[in-house]
């Protein structure tokens, strides 16, 4: 898929998400009643793969825990160089996959600072297809496997969350176009392009344990990294 495209697909995600009516993403939590039993479960790489992290996310991070960023796994585009390029960045996990923030009660050890992701969990907002491949949209992860259900939530509380969702996919979603914005000017710029066969070698090489640049977008620009697959143990990808 051409830049263009990515960023007319997301645009139209971005429109359907404004369009998406708030009081029945409000119902639909109110119904499920999610409660957290504390069971971490969704805490680890096995079960939810890894906590992408919005730019909104970082600062706690890099004054905090700047060993916990971590280029997010996904690689999504490469250049005529062999250098990847990739949305932005994940949090780092332990060798098990259990978050780097999960105590041995898995309790969250930042819990008053946790990310964005982690105070919507697990409802959410996006289109995706179905075992059909017809494309419906999606406000709740991992249903009926984990936590508690039918517990009461008021109508406040049901509006502040379905705000949450939608300001996190909203967020999201232009974190997506920005990149992919940024993307195409700064190849225009360093007269770069997209080789299919040189971007697959470089994702065999880092396979193989090489190093690889990468380059993660970040706050409008891009940052450089050097990385190896032993970064990611833990991950259940790559």
């Amino acid at each position: 898929m051409s830049i263009q495209n990515h960023i007319l697909t997301l645009r139209q995600d971005e429109a359907a998400l404004l369009g998406y009516p708030e009081d029945e993403l409000i119902s639909i939590i109110r119904d499920v009643g999610f409660a957290c039993d504390g069971c971490g479960r969704c805490c680890t790489s096995s079960y939810n793969g890894h906590v992408f992290l919005l730019d909104r996310d970082l600062p706690y991070l890099r004054t905090h825990h700047p060993e916990a960023l971590i280029p997010a796994p996904d690689f999504d585009y490469g250049d005529s160089d062999g250098t990847l390029y990739v949305s932005g960045y994940a949090l780092g996990v332990h060798e098990d996959g259990r978050c780097l923030f999960l105590d041995s009660e898995s309790r969250c050890e930042i819990y008053e600072n946790r990310f964005s992701i982690c105070r919507i969990y697990p409802y959410m907002l996006h289109r995706e297809p179905d075992a059909d491949g017809v494309v419906e949209w999606r406000q709740i992860s991992g249903l009926g496997e984990h936590g508690e259900y039918h517990g009461e939530i008021t109508e406040e509380e049901g509006t502040m969350i379905a705000r949450q969702v939608l300001s996190y996919e909203l967020d999201f979603i232009r974190q997506q176009i920005g990149f992919w914005e940024a993307i195409g000017r700064f190849f225009d710029e360093q007269n770069l392009r997209h080789v299919r066969k040189i971007y697959d070698q470089s994702l065999r090489r880092f396979q193989k344990g090489e190093p690889v640049r990468v380059m993660v977008y970040a706050g409008g620009s891009f940052e450089e990294h050097i990385v190896r697959i032993g970064e990611y143990r833990g991950f259940s990808s790559p």
